[in-house]
């Protein structure tokens, strides 16, 4: 991120200015907008959301007067509001990847499917795409990353997501030639597997956001999904299924990220987990394999060795969003792709006793939760990725609470674009 302020007030004084097209304005998107105005050589010219007040009170939120903001239905009126200088509010999301003048699309849907849309539409029409859309990501972020390689553009997670975070947390680390062996994020409440819209609906009331985002945090899915992203990014792997989720002080993860031999929790190392206590932080444990830098460690205070711990103690999830978009158009430069083939997946429980029949109805919903595995026993039992769970997705069986499903259990929605992207995906791997 060194020297992005500069080059983007240079830009502002030249007259130039990287012009974003947002998809999902809901808590992040309405974030992301109103820090992106704050922002030099950088402006929100489109926003876009099925609920149109949700669009325009973006903008308002941001400073923008209503009589400022131009209520586009066709395509033609986006490109000739955004030439004219406009705030545009759309409901058609493919309006962002085709706008004229966009550089940059960023999906904060959460809904994997119309992320698999909205990013390949962007890409075919040589937009840099930017990721809040973790969701998708981990079920098809290996095969939109070639594609925009190809077409030349630039597929991305974002900074201020904890995956994002983490990230640069890693490359700092290992360009610095340390050895990095663990990695993770903390969690600000424990993982209830019984939560659903009905159990959290008034707590998402008082917060603003929908019930079905705050169960997905509260079940643990939206946590699982981010330690899979992280694990695509850096090839670390989850421990056991699950991760262990111990709860702990920062002081005291270099305790338990080690070894069991050594006192630890863990079976090995290069491993991706998370802790309750340590939120809103994420954080990554190093060692050396070098005495000298034992010794500068523990003069610097970092603690007695041989591992110690880097902790960021916030992540801004949406209001760092502009800088990875900032990145990409000025560096074409990714904040965190994934390496190439998974290296983790969120794998789909039953989140209760579903009869054979019975419809799945997704994240954050009443009958399926996510869990971190390696893409390797996933693949080996035959599991499905939630991202592929949606309300068409119907159980062929009878299943239990708490079991794992997989392809021969459930008849899943394969004219979605994301299973065929999908498909494409697991052919290549082979």
């Amino acid at each position: 991120m060194l020297g992005l302020n500069t080059r983007l007030a240079k830009l502002e004084e030249e007259g130039k200015q990287i012009k974003v097209g947002l998809v999902g304005a809901g808590q992040m998107g309405k974030g992301m907008v109103s820090q992106t105005m704050l922002m030099k050589g950088m402006i929100p010219s489109l926003v876009v959301d099925i609920n149109l007040d949700n669009a325009v009170e973006a903008y308002t939120l941001a400073g923008i007067r209503k009589e400022d903001i131009i209520i586009a239905n066709t395509l033609e009126q986006v490109n000739r509001s955004i030439e004219e200088g406009k705030y545009v509010v759309a409901q058609d999301f493919e309006f962002a990847a085709r706008a004229n003048l966009i550089d940059a699309v960023v999906d904060a849907t959460g809904v994997p499917d119309i992320g698999a849309k909205l990013a390949m539409d962007s890409i075919f029409n040589k937009k840099h795409i930017v990721m809040l859309n973790v969701e998708a990501d981990v079920v098809i972020g290996p095969i939109l990353n070639k594609f925009a390689q190809n077409a030349g553009v630039v597929y991305t997670g974002t900074a201020g997501d904890e995956p994002g975070v983490v990230k640069e947390l890693y490359d700092f680390a290992d360009a610095a030639g340390f050895d990095v062996i663990a990695i993770g994020k903390g969690k600000n409440n424990p993982v209830n597997l019984e939560s659903n819209p009905d159990s959290v609906y008034e707590q998402a009331l008082k917060s603003g956001v929908s019930p079905k985002m705050l169960t997905s945090f509260k079940d643990g899915t939206k946590t699982m999904v981010e330690l899979t992203c992280m694990a695509n990014a850096t090839g670390f792997i989850p421990d056991i299924r699950g991760a262990h989720a111990p709860s702990a002080t920062v002081n005291e993860l270099t305790g338990i990220f080690r070894l069991k031999s050594e006192g630890g929790i863990l079976n090995q190392y290069r491993i991706v987990d998370y802790v309750n206590g340590i939120a809103p932080g994420v954080f990554i444990i190093i060692t050396s394999k070098l005495p000298q830098v034992h010794r500068e460690m523990q003069y610097l205070s970092m603690g007695p060795g041989p591992n110690y711990v880097l902790y960021r103690p916030y992540h801004l999830t949406s209001l760092e969003t502009p800088l990875t978009v900032a990145k990409a158009v000025l560096d074409h430069q990714p904040t965190i792709i994934p390496m190439g083939k998974p290296i983790a997946e969120t794998i789909t429980i039953a989140k209760k006793d579903l009869k054979a029949g019975e419809k799945f109805d997704g994240l954050g919903g009443y009958t399926a939760y996510g869990s971190v595995d390696t893409y390797e026993n996933a693949r080996k039992d035959n599991l499905v990725p939630f991202g592929l769970i949606n309300k068409n997705a119907v159980a062929k069986r009878d299943i239990k609470k708490g079991e794992a499903i997989s392809y021969d259990m459930v008849k899943l929605d394969t004219t979605t674009l994301i299973y065929k992207l999908r498909q494409i995906q697991e052919d290549l791997i082979g």
